[in-house]
């Protein structure tokens, strides 16, 4: 069996472009591998707490110094990386917030990415403690990103170096672009989606 991590980010539930884009992706997903678990990181409903000094102050020490109360800062973080752990290919669907990602997704981030736990530093920089795994990240956007009056894209730069830093590599984009401006546009940007995921073997390396 095939298991998926799904990070959902966007508030806007059953109206959000960013998740009907993602069910699209885990409906072929499904039929390429047959059998697929998924597990589901709601960030909307269920959103994360921003590292505070706590948590910082037991990620930086030395696990053999860590009290059992320094354990319990890092309860939640040790779960998210177990879920990412657990994957055999990662699937984040998200809005793009202000040319980059929402503070929901940074919170996952910031409690995924850790010294030693997921990454560890070297003289010559760090080194992920992670394997590899495909990433796949749908993005919505208001705007767009190709042609003329194209925004600066922030967001999957970001992401696939921060995906690298705790060493995942295989981290593609597929975009659903100008969906705020107008029901037309917005159903235009889901065919063209549609079109691009047919075309793409997107996660495929999952099943290759």
């Amino acid at each position: 069996m095939t298991t998926l991590l799904h990070v959902t980010v966007s508030p806007r539930d059953d109206r959000s472009h960013s998740r009907r884009g993602a069910q699209l992706v885990i409906a072929q997903l499904a039929e390429a591998v047959g059998s697929l678990r998924i597990i589901e990181r709601d960030l909307a409903a269920t959103p994360l707490p921003h590292p505070d000094a706590g948590f910082v102050e037991a990620s930086l020490m030395p696990d053999a110094d860590r009290t059992a109360a320094h354990r319990a800062q890092l309860a939640l973080s040790e779960t998210l990386i177990g879920e990412l752990e657990a994957a055999d290919a990662v699937l984040i669907s998200t809005p793009v917030h202000n040319y980059t990602v929402p503070s929901a997704l940074k919170a996952w981030i910031d409690l995924v990415v850790r010294p030693e736990r997921t990454f560890r530093r070297t003289p010559t920089g760090k080194v992920g403690m992670l394997t590899d795994r495909s990433v796949l990240v749908v993005s919505a956007s208001g705007g767009n990103f190709d042609g003329a009056h194209a925004q600066t894209d922030f967001l999957m730069p970001y992401l696939r170096y921060v995906f690298a830093t705790v060493g995942i590599h295989q981290v593609e984009g597929i975009r659903l672009q100008n969906t705020a401006r107008g029901a037309d546009s917005a159903a235009r940007a889901l065919e063209s989606f549609r079109q691009e995921l047919a075309a793409r073997m997107l996660l495929m390396p999952l099943v290759a």
